[in-house]
């Protein structure tokens, strides 16, 4: 049902986190207007792997906000216009190792023998997990938003304050990723730079990705026209410059998990900053004594969070 009367919230960023949380707000009906300075196909979202998993974070509240958007994760992924699938998948290690706990309660969940993963990994299991065609799904989120009757204002300049979108509603949610940075003076906010290659699908399926994590680590992600190889993690950078000769390695680093992809042809390199901190800064305070409340800081894992912390929003919210 459409939405008509004056705004009660205001939700500030077109992300993915910015898109989800003014979703389920509004489909719970509530009035919101969304504000930005760019649209979602400009965002670091829309330049995302993605692949749905918990990131390594120091931040114990990651792991249930991850698992909490699996059932909503679910539900969009029965509709097959919304870019999400759930797929099966090898994560596999060169080192001796074992799946973290919450994996064995995963769907699909196996450990894999050796014979069952590529050369020179020794240890892994399958499981299955949702995987996002993350310009297709931003486009998906939209037409729902539009469809609960929420407005999206783009803006002609960046915000220098929230202050400035105050009197649209009268709550704030901040889910401006990096910009919070400036917008709300929080240093603790730090640009990653992060790159990953998009090929043709030579004829694949499901997903691979080593364990455990580094700043190199090596995946890839089929969906039905285009595979997405990873991937590098370079915090602190924050220019938006491709690297060709990283992008090269990461080529090679993918065909020697799966030939086929050394041969399959490159159609782009995307480059994003993610936005990490050493917390997700989730939590209802005030600014410039209006009511606020901030959803940002979700590094790597801002497709795997959304979900559940936009239900955590709704909570602070009501």
């Amino acid at each position: 049902m459409a939405v008509s009367a004056e705004p009660e919230v205001v939700v500030v960023g077109c992300g993915v986190a910015g898109l989800t949380t003014a979703l389920v707000l509004a489909e719970e009906g509530r009035a919101v207007t969304v504000v930005s300075d760019r649209g979602p196909q400009r965002t670091t979202s829309a330049v995302a792997g993605a692949l749905w998993g918990p990131y390594v974070f120091d931040d114990p509240r990651v792991l249930e906000w991850s698992l909490h958007s699996l059932p909503d994760l679910a539900a969009v992924a029965a509709d097959p216009r919304s870019g999400v699938r759930v797929t099966h998948g090898v994560e596999a290690s060169r080192e001796p190792a074992e799946p973290p706990a919450w994996l064995r309660s995963m769907d699909g969940f196996a450990t894999c023998g050796r014979s069952e993963l590529p050369p020179g990994f020794g240890w892994g299991w399958t499981y299955r997990a949702p995987v996002f065609d993350m310009p297709v799904y931003l486009d998906y989120l939209q037409g729902r938003l539009a469809a609960s009757g929420v407005t999206v204002r783009l803006l002609d300049s960046p915000l220098r304050d929230l202050e400035e979108v105050q009197g649209i509603a009268p709550l704030v949610v901040n889910c401006t990723g990096l910009g919070a940075r400036d917008l709300v003076d929080d240093q603790d906010v730090t640009a990653s730079w992060g790159q990953l290659v998009v090929t043709e699908n030579p004829g694949i399926e499901g997903f691979f990705s080593d364990y455990p994590e580094s700043e190199d680590p090596t995946y890839w992600i089929a969906h039905p026209d285009h595979v997405v190889l990873g991937g590098m993690v370079r915090p602190g950078r924050s220019d938006l410059r491709p690297d060709p000769e990283g992008a090269a390695r990461m080529v090679a680093r993918c065909a020697a998990v799966l030939p086929a992809l050394g041969r399959a042809e490159v159609r782009d390199v995307r480059v994003g900053l993610r936005p990490a901190r050493p917390r997700v800064r989730l939590e209802r305070g005030s600014h410039h004594g209006a009511a606020v409340v901030h959803n940002y800081g979700h590094g790597g894992s801002g497709v795997t969070l959304s979900w559940g912390c936009a239900r955590q929003v709704q909570s602070l919210v009501g």
